[in-house]
């Protein structure tokens, strides 16, 4: 069995997409999956699988939402290794990675679009991309800043998900435990 951390994007946000915790929690247990649990209301799910391919559990989950709730859910899992690799990876100084976000992707974005988008600034925003992780830091604050996911997202033609330092911290340690 493989542990899991599974995101997903945009639920429970403004009344939209509602998704009552202990209801995904059923739905995925009942879809084959194990010792599933939740953090937070916004879509951070650990669990258990005999699967290996995380963009098979990916479409598992997917569909079981689309089927239960009625819309659709971009959904990203990646192992806890997969995380923590991502998490340790971030290039700003501790300061800064205490008050970044991760913008997690589905895959690894192609080369030429990654130079693409590598050429777009923002006043007192950056931003570093890493394999399958767009580190975010904005000195005024992710509410305040220019910067969106949505756009960044399109130019690299992936699916992405945003976390900050603190739900990464603690999905790592839940994720750690047995």
């Amino acid at each position: 069995m493989t542990k899991y951390i599974v995101l997903l994007r945009g639920i429970n946000v403004g009344g939209h997409k509602k998704v009552p915790m202990a209801e995904l929690r059923e739905l995925l247990s009942k879809s084959g999956f194990e010792n599933v649990s939740t953090y937070i209301q916004s879509g951070n799910v650990i669990l258990q699988s005999k699967e290996e391919n995380s963009q098979n559990i990916e479409k598992t989950i997917q569909k079981a939402i689309k089927n239960y709730f009625e819309f659709d859910v971009p959904v990203i899992a990646k192992t806890r290794t997969q995380l923590q690799i991502i998490f340790d990876a971030c290039p700003f100084s501790k300061e800064k990675k205490e008050n970044s976000y991760f913008i997690i992707f589905n895959e690894i974005p192609k080369r030429d679009l990654i130079d693409l988008v590598s050429s777009i600034s923002f006043e007192n925003e950056e931003f570093v991309i890493i394999n399958d992780c767009l580190y975010y830091h904005s000195s005024k604050g992710y509410g305040q800043s220019k910067f969106n996911m949505n756009s960044f997202e399109k130019k690299l033609n992936v699916k992405a998900t945003s976390r900050n330092y603190k739900t990464m911290l603690k999905l790592i340690a839940i994720s750690s435990e047995n």
